[in-house]
This record gives structure tokens, C-alpha cells and sequence, in this order.
């Protein structure tokens, strides 16, 4: 049985009845997904894919944020290493494997947003089957505003909403509530936070209703071969992404991420 993470871990994986949980645990930093973040995150959903009795996964963040996005301090360190370019596409790769993984996970994905789900962050919620969210929760790809690009995070919005919405998130860097993610079909429910994990059972109970094959065979159907394109968008968008952190606008953008000051655009 999988067991909960230390409280220092990164991540923090339980199993209860029929429901894996897998809780984001840097509070500190957002929940910020850092190389080790993201490792730990496969290997858990590689468990939890081995896990007969979990029906369904329920991905959530601890403190106030889901996730704020890919760990910007991290990619900025990288920027001053002689090898940055190659790490850029490595972790570009390792973000596109991950989003492949859970578009491919043969269980339900449930996410429980309970604050701002940002950047990479909006990535994974997409990448979920259904999700939950508390009123306080926000949703936005603020990528252009650092100057850098949500490049394998506009697959996932296309396919899940569309070109007008993908164009506004996209292109305008838009932060959108909980109240209008639930307008444009971004997320199913709005429940007060305390609620959040208790639908999220609810769920898992309901697919232990279903048999699993049949539920496996229904994502394969509807991501795999409905989306029969996203898989290779997903590749390209991580090229684009890799392409847009060795620009200048980038360098600057994550400068002043961290210096905490208004980019200078060159």
C-alpha cells in the first residue's frame, strides 16, 4: 500500500478505499514544479497505475496555490550554466512526459484546485479527466508577461476548450476565477474548499462503479484517438517552449520574476 510522504517531502501520495491522493508540498514556493517535483510526480502516478484498489487519483496542492507553474528561480539558475540550452529541452521534455502520462493514465484524474493553478500548474489541471474547484481559485497563463511561451500547455487548452478561449489564456495572458473557468466548461464544480475532498471520494466511488477496462478504453478513445493530434502537438509545443527561454525576452522576464520588478522589455 502506498503510504503518505514525508512532511517534508516535495509530494505526498495516500491511498483510502478506492481514491489515490497525490498532494503538491511545497507550499512555500506555490507548489512550484522543480526537476525533483516532477520526477517525484511520474513515479507516484507510475504507483498509483500499479494500485488495483485505486479507481481513481485525486491531484491537489497543499496550502493556498495548486500550483503556480514551472519553478522559475530553478529556470533562471539554468540560464547562467553553460549548458542551459540542452537543459531547456531536457526539462521541456521531462514537462511534455508528464502531461503524456496523465493524458494516458488509465484511471480517472480528479483535480482539487483550491487557489491559483498558474502556468504549468493550468497544465496539469487540463491534463485531468474532471475538476474541482473552491471560489477562491484562479486560472491563467501569465507565460508571455516572463517572456516565455505556455507552449505545451496550448494543446491542452485547445483541445479542452476550444481556439477563441485558447486565443484569450494564450495570447492575453488572461487570469480568469473560478466562477468564469466554470463558464467556459475549464472546470465542472465549483464547491467550497472544505467540500473539495469529499466530492473528489465521491468520485472515485462512482468510477469503482465502472469496470476499469471500460473506463481505460474510454480515455484511450477520447485522448488518444479523438485527440489524435494532441500527442504530437504536445512534442512541437515543447520545442517552442525550449526555443522561447534562450531569448533575451526571457533572461529579462525571469530577472524580473525574480528581482520582483517590472520586465524591461529589449
Amino acid at each position: 500500500m502506498i503510504g503518505v510522504g514525508s512532511p517534508m517531502a516535495q509530494l505526498r501520495v495516500h491511498v483510502h478505499g478506492h481514491t489515490g491522493t497525490v498532494i503538491l508540498n511545497r507550499p512555500e514556493k506555490r507548489n512550484a514544479l522543480s526537476r525533483s517535483l516532477l520526477a517525484e510526480l511520474v513515479q507516484a502516478l507510475h504507483d498509483l497505475h500499479l494500485e488495483r484498489a485505486v479507481r481513481a487519483v485525486v491531484l491537489a496542492g497543499a496550502g493556498s496555490a495548486f500550483c503556480a507553474g514551472m519553478d522559475l528561480t530553478e529556470m533562471l539558475q539554468t540560464s547562467r550554466s553553460p549548458d542551459a540550452h540542452a537543459q531547456w529541452y531536457n526539462d521541456a521534455v521531462a514537462y511534455r512526459d508528464l502531461v503524456e502520462q496523465m493524458l494516458r493514465f488509465p484511471k480517472p484524474l480528479i483535480a482539487a484546485v483550491q487557489g491559483p493553478a498558474l502556468a504549468g500548474g493550468l497544465g496539469l489541471v487540463l491534463a485531468c479527466d474532471y475538476v474541482l474547484a473552491a471560489p477562491e481559485a484562479v486560472f491563467g497563463l501569465p507565460e508571455p508577461r516572463r517572456g516565455i511561451v505556455a507552449g505545451m500547455v496550448a494543446p491542452l487548452v485547445l483541445f479542452r476548450l476550444g481556439g477563441s478561449q485558447a486565443a484569450r489564456l494564450l495570447v492575453f495572458a488572461s487570469t480568469i476565477e473560478a466562477a468564469e473557468a466554470h463558464r467556459i466548461g475549464l472546470c465542472h464544480e465549483i464547491l467550497p474548499g472544505e467540500r473539495l475532498w469529499a466530492r473528489a471520494n465521491e468520485l472515485a466511488a462512482d468510477a469503482a462503479r465502472s469496470a476499469p477496462e471500460a473506463v481505460r478504453l474510454s480515455k484511450q478513445l477520447l485522448n488518444e484517438t479523438l485527440g489524435e493530434h494532441l500527442f504530437t502537438q504536445l512534442s512541437a509545443g515543447a520545442a517552442a517552449s525550449a526555443a522561447a527561454r534562450t531569448t533575451e525576452a526571457a533572461a529579462e522576464g525571469l530577472a524580473a520574476f525574480v528581482e520582483k520588478r517590472e520586465p524591461r522589455w529589449p
